[in-house]
């Protein structure tokens, strides 16, 4: 840049003569100018044989080609509710009392109550899962015997923890809680502005 131009990029007012923008004239431009809180400022309206290349209306529409873009512009590969940003919110996941029963019946494949394995593991699935729809937990726990659910549900005699954690070690820190002089700690992903 040369000097001359900085010093005009830097010089601050420039007079409206010089702006290519849509004035008033005649008498109303001086009524402007008296009403105005800063005379001038333009209105910003551009002219209209500037910047107006290529004017409107004067390409053929019909010559006009769509860009696309590949994989977005694929409607077949790309539906909409894949890339719905909105809505995409975390699949909750649901225990039936079905599969409760089946849970207590059966077991699960980490814990297994009875040896089942192939044709007779799975009929005994489906035929614990079949009762459980049928006649519901009540039925199944008041059907099993008290020691037998409580050995299945409990954890040395006491419900399970939400976290997983054991109570062996006689601290459980799950979150750690410190009071801070500012609203949010340093590992809270917020910024408080001041």
């Amino acid at each position: 840049m040369s000097a001359n131009a900085v010093a005009k990029a830097a010089g601050g007012v420039v007079s409206i003569a010089k702006k290519q923008t849509l004035q008033s004239t005649g008498i109303w431009e001086s009524f402007r100018k008296a009403l105005a809180i800063d005379p001038n400022r333009s209105n910003g309206v551009p002219l209209n044989p500037y910047y107006r290349l290529p004017a409107p209306g004067s390409n053929d529409p019909a010559s006009f080609e769509d860009p696309v873009t590949l994989p977005a512009g694929d409607i077949a590969g790309n539906p909409y509710w894949k890339r719905d940003t909105r809505r995409n919110y975390p699949q909750l996941s649901v225990v039936s009392q079905a599969d409760v029963v089946s849970l207590l019946t059966v077991g699960s494949a980490v814990n297994p109550k009875v040896e089942l394995i192939g044709e007779a593991g799975e009929k005994a699935l489906v035929a614990a899962q079949q009762e459980g729809q049928t006649t519901g937990l009540a039925k199944a726990l008041a059907k099993a015997t008290p020691k037998d659910v409580a050995k299945d549900l409990f954890v040395n005699g006491l419900p399970p923890l939400p976290s997983g954690q054991s109570l062996s070690s006689g601290e459980w820190n799950v979150h750690k809680y410190e009071l801070t002089d500012r609203s949010y700690p340093d590992g809270y992903p917020c910024r408080s502005f001041q």
